[in-house]
């Protein structure tokens, strides 16, 4: 597993390697610390790798933090960002809180504080990530219908029998005797409750399966639709483009990111 990135932006060398050994003895490994002299260094940085968080001083040479940071903002880059600065400038601050920074701290600060403010924008950083991932992944009728729609019993149990069965040959039949109802009254009762009949629930859900496969692992298209439960590999991907609009393929290259941290 690649370590994520902590990148520390400061044109004072010695707070940057006091900064750098704190976070190191903190991370225990789990982090890759990077630091950088000004902004311009910084955003080398960025146009090679991802940066999970930024912590980056204001005055700089070259190129200042908040012209680092509407750089970043520019070119679309979702670092979570914590400036650190010995200003205690209302107009630096306020600058600081339009352009999406999460915190703002005073130089000197304790390692305790430090950390705590760093806890906080990785659990910031890690909660946009799950809502970008719901939003790319999640098939936004369901999701309104599992958020909003009181279901009654046999059908939350046919529904949960779906979600461990998506990659298995599933019927309407198979699920209707699961709960004990007649396939007739089931259809009819798992469109009255869902808003959706049968199969294009089923549909759904096995595609939000793939996408989040498609995004989050490096199987191939045709081991994908198998664990979506599609037979073959042609038909998968003609159902895909049919809801998404794209091949699988090209969804995996549009719309990467990670998935939701653990």
């Amino acid at each position: 597993m690649i370590a994520r990135t902590i990148l520390i932006v400061d044109d004072e060398q010695r707070t940057r390697q006091g900064l750098k050994k704190t976070l190191d003895q903190w991370a225990v490994g789990n982090y890759e610390i990077l630091t950088a002299e000004d902004g311009k260094a910084a955003w080398e940085i960025f146009r090679s790798r991802e940066v999970h968080l930024l912590i980056t001083d204001i005055c700089m040479p070259e190129m200042n933090g908040l012209q680092l940071l509407k750089t970043l903002r520019t070119n679309e880059q979702k670092t979570v960002v914590l400036i650190l600065s010995g200003y205690p400038d209302f107009e630096y601050a306020q600058e600081a809180i339009r352009l999406g920074v999460v915190n703002y701290l005073l130089k000197p600060t304790s390692k305790k504080k430090l950390i705590e403010a760093v806890e906080q924008a990785l659990e910031i950083k890690a909660a946009n990530e799950r809502i970008e991932y719901i939003q790319k992944v999640a098939d936004p009728r369901i999701l309104q219908m599992e958020e909003n729609t009181p279901l009654k019993l046999p059908i939350k149990k046919a529904i949960q029998y779906i979600h461990e069965h998506l990659n298995d040959s599933i019927t309407l039949k198979r699920v209707a005797d699961h709960v004990h109802l007649n396939a007739a009254y089931f259809s009819a009762l798992f469109k009255e409750q869902t808003g959706l009949n049968f199969s294009e629930y089923l549909t759904r859900k096995r595609l939000e399966l793939a996408k989040s496969l498609l995004l989050t692992s490096s199987l191939t298209v045709d081991e994908i639709s198998r664990k979506s439960g599609y037979q073959t590999p042609k038909y998968f991907i003609k159902v895909f483009k049919d809801y998404e609009g794209v091949t699988p393929s090209k969804y995996r290259k549009s719309a990467a990111v990670k998935g939701p941290s653990v």
